[in-house]
């Protein structure tokens, strides 16, 4: 652009052309969406790495509910166990287990193997998840047993392939050792709900 001053044409080189500006008009937006996307998408990954992780089944202790390599998405953080929850949970050998809740602290649970009934404080609970009824373990402990403060009492869905709060050596398991609550199946994806 050119200016006329005192007889003397001044060029102003910094002066855009309007096509230079909407050129830099556009630009600058897509430099903004992309800084706003790259933010999200961290703040995404944050929140994820956070409250949240990916875990595989490993056997069969929890067919047909879950099945071997099945991969799960876990809520990890601020967990609260609730009877009928499936969590993971940190063994002492660095793996880890998948099991389901079936009374928390305080609660009073038996076995009985005549009906394959679950009672917990004196009623039966309500267990359709089980397709077979439970036989006896060795080493079992003795009925009926009370959950002690801050533990869970936990058993696996595949009640005669699962090594669980039944057994004296695993009794109940301390809720520190709880990693997280399983909210769905990722892999396979079309079993997504485990909870129906």
């Amino acid at each position: 652009m050119k200016d006329r001053k005192n007889g003397y044409i001044y060029y102003d080189y910094h002066k855009k052309t309007e096509k230079e500006e909407i050129s830099d008009t556009a630009w600058t937006s897509v430099f903004h969406w992309l800084y706003g996307i790259v933010g999200f998408l961290f703040v995404l990954f944050i929140v994820f790495v956070l409250f949240f992780k990916v875990v595989e089944v490993d056997g069969e202790s929890m067919s047909p509910t879950l099945n071997d390599n099945d991969k799960l998405l876990i809520y990890t953080m601020n967990y609260t166990p609730k009877q009928g929850d499936i969590v993971v949970i940190s063994a002492d050998d660095e793996q880890t287990l998948i099991k389901r809740i079936v009374a928390t602290e305080n609660q009073t649970v038996e076995v009985d193997y005549k009906t394959g009934k679950v009672i917990v404080d004196g009623m039966a609970i309500d267990e359709k998840y089980v397709t077979e009824m439970s036989e006896p373990e060795d080493n079992e402990i003795s009925y009926p047993y009370t959950v002690p403060e801050d533990c869970v009492f936990v058993m696996g869905d595949n009640r005669n392939e699962s090594r669980d709060s039944r057994s004296k050596v695993i009794k109940a398991v301390e809720e520190y050792r709880i990693v997280g609550k399983a909210i769905t199946r990722l892999i396979p994806f079309s079993d997504g709900n485990i909870y129906e």
